[in-house]
């Protein structure tokens, strides 16, 4: 059985086909590959081991047709199933599960909780269901594993109409840290308090315990927690309100700075934090770059230090690309565990945390009151695992 996962961001496609011959077996990728700078003049497309070459892809609709055409002319066999990274289920969807035209209505729906996502998986899924409506197509969405929430991480304190209404915290990043599970698992390394720092374009901190998601930094929508590429995390409402009374402001205006112009691009003019690392540290203390740094690690401290506090710690684990590849990040929210400020802190292997290892790797010293671990983030393999189970489910 063939799976095509398509995992889709705000300009930005990756996929990839595993085959899922064994049920006893995870799904083993066949080929990946990565459609970039969507809806710009420097779209490049990515196909397994080759180089990028240019492509035309103004929007959602012609990139997913730019795929398909790329995958028809490899050698790989024809595909059964097609799944898909959905950020936001809405509040009438609780479960992964196959894309009917009412889920996709319900999807629609949805597109107010997620605007930064949900409108391009969107029309992604309707565009992949024209080019091929003769397999099923299955969402699995990010929200999945926060469900064993309790209901004191979950209720915000307002009116219960807008409750009612599904308004509550929904949590993020659930394929990426259900997949830190099943590999912990896969390694024989099963903590009871496991903090798990993805930390990416978009970043989050989600406490499991016994395997079990029960508290994480994202709310009702991704831009939510801490500082990320181009969100803010967590502000002060009444920001919003002070944001809403400037001249020419409108509520479009206002989440669309939100949401792509603010986080470490509003800080640092750019949402890459490997410009931002070559750039510090600066002639100067307090330079832009220097500043930049210091607030998106304090945020991060923060809300990890608040898990902390509520549920002890005996693991920490960092995945996503900041947190896979940026030891200096990882030193940086390792050593204020303890509330060291040596970025080489004793609870740290130096020579371990530089290393870009490929896979699951401890970079904690034998001193360490408690493990720490860098960890793949694998949300493409998790959707494969869920999609040929629900097939297998399904008449």
């Amino acid at each position: 059985m063939h799976i095509l996962v398509i995992n889709g961001g705000s300009s930005s496609i990756k996929f990839s086909i595993f085959d899922a011959a064994s049920p006893d077996a995870d799904p083993s990728v066949l080929l990946d590959g990565e459609l970039s700078a969507i809806g710009t003049a420097n779209a490049r497309l990515k196909v397994g081991e080759g180089d990028a070459r240019a492509v035309e892809a103004k929007s959602p609709e012609d990139a997913i047709h730019v795929i398909f055409d790329a995958l028809a002319s490899s050698n790989i066999p024809a595909f059964e199933a097609v799944g898909y990274r959905v950020v936001h289920p809405g509040p009438k969807l609780d479960r992964h599960q196959r894309i009917t035209e009412d889920v996709l209505r319900d999807l629609e729906e949805a597109t107010v909780f997620a605007p930064l996502h949900e409108p391009e998986a969107v029309a992604l899924i309707r565009g992949a269901m024209s080019r091929f409506p003769q397999v099923p197509h299955f969402a699995c969405f990010d929200t999945v594993f926060h469900q064993t929430m309790p209901e004191e991480a979950t209720t915000y304190p307002i009116p219960l109409s807008f409750r009612d209404r599904g308004v509550r915290r929904y949590g993020f990043h659930g394929l990426s840290c259900e997949s830190v599970v099943r590999q912990m698992n896969a390694a024989g390394i099963k903590p009871v308090r496991m903090l798990i720092a993805h930390l990416g374009s978009g970043c989050s901190v989600t406490m499991v315990v016994s395997g079990e998601s029960v508290d994480t930094s994202m709310g009702l929508t991704p831009t939510g927690g801490v500082v990320m590429g181009t969100r803010p995390g967590d502000l002060d409402p009444g920001l919003i309100f002070y944001l809403l009374r400037q001249p020419g402001a409108t509520v479009d205006s206002v989440e669309h700075m939100l949401n792509h112009d603010a986080g470490i691009k509003a800080l640092f003019g750019v949402n890459d934090m490997r410009k931002l690392r070559e750039a510090w540290p600066g002639d100067d203390p307090g330079d832009k770059a220097e500043t930049t740094i210091a607030i998106f690690t304090h945020s991060i401290r923060r809300a990890v230090g608040g898990m902390i506090a509520l549920y002890g710690l005996d693991t920490l684990v960092f995945t996503g690309g900041i947190g896979e590849h940026d030891p200096l990040t990882r030193s940086a929210i390792g050593s204020s565990l303890l509330g060291g400020e040596d970025m080489w802190n004793p609870n740290i292997e130096r020579s371990a945390n530089v290393g870009q290892g490929h896979g699951l790797r401890k970079i904690s010293s034998d001193a360490s009151p408690y493990s720490i671990y860098v960890v793949p983030a694998q949300e493409d393999l998790v959707i494969a695992v869920h999609v040929a189970r629900m097939l297998a489910d399904s008449p």
